[in-house]
């Protein structure tokens, strides 16, 4: 069983042994190259050839045990060392996904094994692939599995590890206060703790032949299976992390033209989630997608620019397609790919070619870029997801708005970057509540349903310690075994102020008047007793909806209503509240007005200010970039148009995406 008391040693000790992304300086680009039987050695030269004369550095190759392992029980690997070996001709690193064998309409993989012998048979093929292929230095890392996260089945191996983890977590029936347990989180609980015992288990076998090679995993719909990912103890034993960002696929809950905004959004949770080690986007959407998917769509030239410059902007150390060459069989051939039927590139090729080459025309700019801290925290509890899930299931509030998921919080993600503030967005535990100053630091809890008791010591100090404290929503509802404490008992009352006295739903957008401003809310209407350190924000009749208290050197921020889900229809009032409530002084470039579809993210390597810039309205958009920067010889790195100068007000065209060094 997984034992986390030693994570740090082991996290150093991983530190020491293992080899990082980090000693490749520069980010690499690259596509999926998809090996199958029936390729000629012709075509597979073609599609390496074309990666390297087009800025491409590295491959991923999806590694099928059924076309390597025989009928008898023997193995021939030629097919896949045919293409090791190209990879090497063209100076390619690649990334070999494991793949064990699986049905044949089985697009994704299987997450889990059915039972002992199926795992046996995926150690020996570990085994098989890892002492063989580790002789091409082409080889420059395995990933795991192919997208963890929402796999597990009720299978006589699932049922075998449960009974052990039942023993060793049993479910609690009545709380100290006396109140029964009567709503149940175990099954959320272990699917969380399989996926990671699972990845665990894939890099030990690893372990055993070879200590040395870089090891890596690719999450997925980040935005459901999140409550699955435990990326603090994955640390443990990756090399870097990694993520899948098909928007076909994984963001369809938004408009297509918000996804740049979602995909930086999916990149902060993976940077945050990887914490020391590196982080790439190991899937990004390259091509159609005809009849796969939740919904069809093929990325523009422009669309692709725009992803991998989000990446790059929340520190990603490279982006790799799905695919470069379409597949010619079963379930999605023909699609996704960056070539076309005929092997040649596209515009979306030639768009990775200009990114990559700005990077090695700038190389000195781009080995060691470091995102600039806003300060800003949008912090997600999984026992918040994990609650919602449980008690929407199978209920009309599963499919009738009352389930949010992360949507209000990256509406605050979203008011945050059209005033081109990169704001993170972390777990709970990811975060650093041991600092003794929190002077200009800003937390966010937008609609964590669930607090568990133990988040209350470490919300107190950071407050007392002069963090700022942004309440929103539900938070607070229930604990972690979903028991509402609003009743009695409150353990926030002292750092929030007060206490709720209820909640009303509201079928229509309604307003808060704060600091002067109509600020939309939706949903729930809370109604507080605040105490008397608390001072009133806003008012209903004669109730009392928003407070800010005092608390130590900090203060705290409560609005029981959702503010973040109107910013998707209009973001300005929220941006506009929140620039003016949210202490910035960490912010050294922002936009001097809202500008709905319009996202900066800001890095500083060395001495020097980059600003990415992206516009995704319709129409063009004048910024003017405010801050403690001085904006001095502002220099174009990139840009998909024609640049002859820049200064601090900048006019935008649509889909443009600029990248700006500021000295």
């Amino acid at each position: 069983m997984i034992s986390k008391n030693h994570v740090l040693i082991a996290i150093f000790l991983a530190l020491l042994c293992y080899p990082s992304l980090y000693s490749q300086e520069l980010p690499l680009l690259g596509a999926q190259v998809f090996i199958e039987p029936g390729q000629t050695a012709e075509e597979t030269e073609l599609w390496f050839k074309t990666m390297r004369d087009h800025g491409m550095q590295i491959c991923r190759i999806r590694m099928f045990e059924s076309y390597m392992r025989q009928s008898d029980g023997s193995w021939d690997f030629s097919l896949f060392d045919q293409a090791f070996k190209l990879a090497e001709k063209y100076n390619i690193k690649v990334m070999g996904t494991f793949f064990p064998t699986t049905t044949k309409t089985d697009i994704g993989g299987w997450k889990f094994p059915k039972d002992r012998e199926q795992l046996g048979q995926f150690a020996e093929y570990i085994k098989q692939l890892v002492t063989h292929f580790k002789k091409y230095k082409s080889l420059y890392a395995w990933v795991l599995i192919n997208e963890p996260g929402g796999g597990l089945r009720d299978t006589a191996f699932s049922r075998e590890i449960r009974q052990q983890w039942n023993q060793e977590h049993p479910q609690r029936e009545v709380l100290d206060n006396g109140y029964p347990v009567l709503v149940d989180l175990q099954d959320e609980r272990f699917k969380e703790y399989m996926t990671s015992w699972m990845l665990n288990w894939i890099a030990e076998q690893v372990r055993v032949y070879d200590e040395e090679i870089h090891l890596h995993v690719n999450n997925h719909a980040i935005f459901s299976n999140l409550p699955e990912y435990d990326f603090p103890y994955w640390r443990t034993f990756l090399n870097s992390l990694g993520g899948s960002a098909h928007p076909s696929w994984h963001y369809t809950a938004f408009p297509r033209d918000q996804y740049a905004l979602i995909l930086s959004a999916n990149s902060e949770i993976l940077l945050s989630g990887a914490g020391h080690l590196p982080w790439l986007m190991t899937e990004i959407q390259g091509g159609n997608n005809t009849y796969s998917s939740n919904t069809p769509m093929c990325p523009t030239a422009e669309e692709i620019t725009q992803w991998l410059w989000m990446i790059l902007g929340t520190e990603g150390k490279g982006g790799i397609f799905w695919t470069l060459n379409p597949r010619a069989s079963g379930v999605e051939s023909g699609e996704w790919a960056l070539l076309d039927f005929q092997h040649q590139p596209t515009d979306r090729v030639a768009a990775i070619k200009r990114v990559s080459d700005c990077i090695q025309q700038n190389n000195d700019v781009f080995k060691q870029l470091k995102k600039i801290d806003s300060g800003i925290n949008l912090l997600y509890i999984r026992e918040s997801l994990w609650a919602e899930n449980v008690i929407t299931q199978g209920t009309p509030a599963a499919t009738d708005s009352r389930k949010i998921g992360l949507k209000n919080l990256l509406g605050y993600f979203k008011a945050l970057s059209e005033m081109g503030i990169n704001a993170n967005i972390k777990a709970f535990e990811e975060f650093d509540f041991t600092k003794e100053n929190y002077t200009g630091s800003t937390i966010i809890l937008a609609n964590q349903i669930v607090l568990p008791v133990n988040t209350v010591k470490p919300l107190e100090h950071f407050v007392k310690k002069g963090g700022t404290l942004l309440v929103d929503g539900l938070t607070g509802y229930y604990d972690e075994h979903v028991h509402n404490r609003m009743l009695t008992d409150f353990p926030f009352a002292h750092l929030f102020g007060g206490q709720l006295a209820e909640f009303r739903h509201s079928s229509d957008i309604f307003y808060y008047e704060l600091a002067g401003m109509q600020v939309p809310a939706s949903l729930w209407k809370g109604f507080l007793k605040p105490d008397e350190k608390s001072t009133a924000l806003a008012t209903f009749g004669e109730h009392i909806t928003a407070t800010r208290s005092n608390f130590g050197e900090g203060s705290v921020i409560w609005i029981p209503g959702l503010l973040g889900l109107p910013a998707w229809e209009d973001a300005q009032p929220l941006a506009k509240f929140l620039t003016y409530t949210l202490p910035l002084d960490s912010v050294p470039l922002r936009f001097e007005q809202h500008a709905k579809n319009v996202v900066m993210k800001t890095l500083q390597p060395d001495e020097a200010v980059i600003t990415i810039l992206v516009n995704k309205a319709k129409t063009e958009k004048e910024v003017e970039l405010n801050g403690c920067v001085e904006l001095l010889n502002g220099r174009v790195l990139f840009s998909t148009i024609d640049r002859t100068s820049i200064n601090g007000t900048i006019k935008l065209y649509p889909e443009e995406t600029l990248v700006v060094q500021w000295r």
